[in-house]
């Protein structure tokens, strides 16, 4: 961070700041209209309680938040202000409490950071375009290097820029006439007019995109840029495969691009999902094992045959388990090389089996499956070896499935994608929802596909 984007983020604090003791005095006053000043008891544990919530806010500040909050609103604004509101509630009442601060209702505690949270949301991303406009003096005066985008990505990168504190004042360019006529920005001439460029105007960055200079361009143009004391960021070339989360990290000497980045890759939010599904699936066995008992009697009462169906499944990263399931055909096949999927009204099905199937009560011994940590509560649907196979050589992308566990529902099946599998169409609309959950994992996901599960509309089975 440079020192423009510092006074750009000063002046993010500053309103932030103002924003929050604007409104902490107008809800006391409001919750207080009998005030006077002569109340000395009252007066100090407001000044008290004021402290208390700046206090809060600058604990936020430095150790929950970081730049991206301020300089990006799109990137992890809403979760940002989420997490601040649970801290400011929880710290502020525990203070409060500690320090018996009185004289005030519960609710005043609680409303000034609700009305803060919500306007201090609203407010950051317009707050960056008026400075944009009317302080543009803030923002750090950069130029870009090469020609290694498209002007499509280039017009998304500079708009992007401007919620980092930069504003893109020009480019070098070899190539100008394609520059010039596609991207609304003025182009300064070719790369080695680079040392020209510097003397005659004030640069305060330098982004280079590598892919469009040669490596001794580059040196060069690093070396010339240190001489003015101008700082370099690099641009590397994009990855072969675009997706939307990859990030670049440092290895050694070298940048390595991470492709697929999912949310589930961090050890946290693993050992969170895992945590969840282990205490989710104990808790749902122990509470349904009445439910268990009842249709594993009916299972044997209706067929001849076990109680429960152990076909073998493709698991993380192509594992084959055992996945159990409540009997519902009166023939079983050979669980790891059938290659017999259901149809429509097959006569397989026995009459107890019709209504697991139909309720998914089949699918209710698969919570032992998440409780051994073979499957997970939510996660794509396993699939069986041959099933894998088809996939796998008709729809791209297919085995990236298996980044992650599979689930016993998952985000395909609540939006509809759980019947036959037998267009492409089918297949490749399954495969990218359960790709979209990948890549889009959240706590709040999870707790959406089970309510979806449970309250939404039930589609033909597919398994």
């Amino acid at each position: 961070m440079n020192s423009k984007n510092r006074y750009v983020l000063i002046n993010l604090l500053a309103f932030e700041f103002i924003l929050l003791n604007v409104v902490l005095v107008v809800c006391l006053m409001f919750r207080l209209p009998d005030f006077s000043f002569s109340d000395t008891a009252i007066l100090l544990n407001m000044v008290r309680l004021i402290g208390i919530y700046n206090l809060t806010w600058l604990v936020i500040i430095l150790y929950i938040r970081n730049n991206e909050f301020y300089f990006n609103p799109d990137y992890g604004y809403f979760k940002s202000i989420v997490t601040s509101l649970f801290f400011f509630v929880g710290f502020v009442m525990s203070v409060v409490i500690l320090l018996k601060i009185r004289y005030f209702p519960r609710s005043t505690f609680i409303i000034p950071i609700f009305i803060f949270s919500y306007l201090n949301l609203i407010s950051h991303k317009y707050l960056l375009h008026y400075l944009k406009k009317r302080a543009s003096h803030l923002f750090s005066d950069t130029l870009l290097i090469g020609s290694g985008y498209d002007s499509e990505n280039l017009k998304g990168f500079t708009n992007a820029m401007t919620q980092y504190g930069y504003n893109v004042i020009g480019y070098l360019e070899d190539k100008k006439k394609l520059v010039k006529n596609e991207l609304d920005m003025s182009v300064f001439g070719a790369v080695d007019d680079l040392s020209k460029i510097l003397k005659d105007r004030k640069i305060d960055e330098i982004f280079i995109a590598m892919s469009g200079v040669e490596h001794e361009k580059i040196l060069a143009t690093i070396k010339i840029a240190d001489s003015f004391g101008v700082r370099v960021k690099l641009i590397p070339a994009n990855p072969l495969l675009m997706s939307k989360n990859y990030k670049a990290v440092a290895m050694g000497d070298l940048a390595v691009f991470k492709l697929r980045e999912s949310p589930l890759d961090h050890f946290s939010t693993a050992i969170l999902k895992r945590l969840f599904d282990f205490c989710f699936a104990l808790v749902t066995l122990i509470l349904l094992s009445p439910v268990f008992l009842i249709i594993a009697i009916l299972i044997r009462l209706d067929s001849k045959g076990p109680i429960f169906y152990t076909p073998y499944r493709k698991g993380e990263a192509a594992d084959t388990f055992k996945c159990y399931k409540f009997r519902t055909m009166s023939v079983t096949e050979d669980p790891l090389h059938n290659a017999k999927s259901t149809v429509v009204n097959d006569p397989r099905i026995t009459r107890i089996g019709k209504y697991l199937r139909k309720t998914d009560l089949d699918e209710l011994p698969q919570f032992y499956n998440v409780l051994r940590g073979d499957m997970s509560v939510i996660g794509p649907r396993p699939h069986r070896v041959n099933l894998q196979d088809d996939f796998r050589k008709s729809v791209n992308d297919y085995m990236v499935r298996g980044y992650v566990k599979p689930g016993i529902t998952g985000w395909a099946q609540v939006n509809g994608w759980r019947g036959p599998t037998i267009t492409d169409e089918q297949k490749s609309q399954r495969v990218k929802h359960d790709l979209w959950y990948i890549e889009n994992w959240s706590p709040w996901l999870d707790a959406k596909i089970i309510f979806l599960t449970i309250f939404g509309s039930h589609h033909k089975k597919a398994f």
